[in-house]
């Protein structure tokens, strides 16, 4: 068994501060939302690069707001996703909580659809197609995706189920303190790692338009639905079918299925030949 690296989850504290009498603080930066930020760095970094090519769907004066739609897209909709998709029964009871996110909670799910309507709305104001840009923006994803799993590592949170392999460790934050599966590692590694390598060598030549988009969601999918088989359920919600299916692999069914159709619906018509950027610029037919 391996020993838990501690790592304090809050990474900055600032004051308390008296502010017009009134003590006020203090300010703590916790390490996730730290990661939130390296990853939208990371993507604007990525980003600028890929919209420097030929026939890019993005050019480079317009990344800044892809980034900032992207991340309007991020907190927006991973928020309503907790909300809808896993405390449907409190938001009934008090729809306020929607809005109270100093309490916690992102959905993966949730924000993934938040991008997709950001994207869609960014497409039509800078006149590209949805797929183009989806394209675009795919490989940049898995890099926020696997430093959010880093952040819930370090938090001690999303923990695995109980196991006895050599790796396994016990999480201080555990009231059970059983040995379990570091399953936010394995998250960050194939959601992270793998999907970026993946992605940004099956991007950096042409492809037909939805193919990269078709990869990322047919991936990301796979990935989510094996690492939950690892990954503790929520003890609110256990189990949703069969004793073993858990809500990650329901929700990340229509992933699999949506990914496996755009790759054959691409490859089948191959209609648009894009660039590595996938971009602007495509071949005839």
């Amino acid at each position: 068994m391996l020993t838990y690296p501690v790592i304090d989850s809050v990474a900055l504290s600032l004051g308390p501060f008296d502010i017009f009498g009134k003590t006020v603080g203090p300010l703590e930066v916790h390490w996730y939302g730290i990661m939130y930020l390296l990853g939208f760095a990371g993507a604007w970094f990525l980003a600028m690069r890929r919209a420097a090519r030929p026939g890019a769907a993005c050019q480079p004066t317009q990344v800044e707001d892809l980034i900032v739609y992207g991340a309007m897209g991020v907190v927006l909709g991973g928020r309503c996703g907790y909300v809808l998709f896993y405390h449907f029964d409190r938001f009934l009871m008090d729809p306020a909580w929607l809005f109270r996110v100093w309490e916690g909670g992102m959905s993966f799910h949730g924000g993934l659809l938040g991008v997709l309507v950001a994207m869609a709305l960014y497409a039509r104001k800078i006149q590209v197609r949805f797929f183009d840009l989806t394209d675009f923006i795919a490989p940049l994803v898995p890099l926020g995706l696997g430093l959010g799993r880093l952040g819930n590592f370090i938090g001690q949170e999303l923990w695995g189920r109980a196991s006895d392999v050599p790796w396994a460790m016990v999480f201080p934050k555990d009231p059970l303190q059983l040995a379990r599966h570091p399953s936010q590692l394995y998250q960050a590694a194939l959601e992270g790692l793998v999907l970026f390598v993946v992605l940004v060598w099956f991007s950096s030549r042409p492809r037909p338009r939805m193919a990269v988009s078709g990869l990322f969601l047919f991936l990301y999918g796979c990935f989510r639905f094996t690492v939950e088989f690892f990954r503790e359920p929520d003890s609110f919600i256990g189990f949703d079918a069969f004793g073993w299916v858990t809500r990650g692999q329901l929700l990340s069914l229509p992933m699999i299925v949506l990914g496996a159709v755009l790759l054959f619906l691409a490859y089948r018509g191959r209609s648009t030949s894009q660039s590595p950027a996938n971009g602007r610029k495509a071949s005839a037919k």
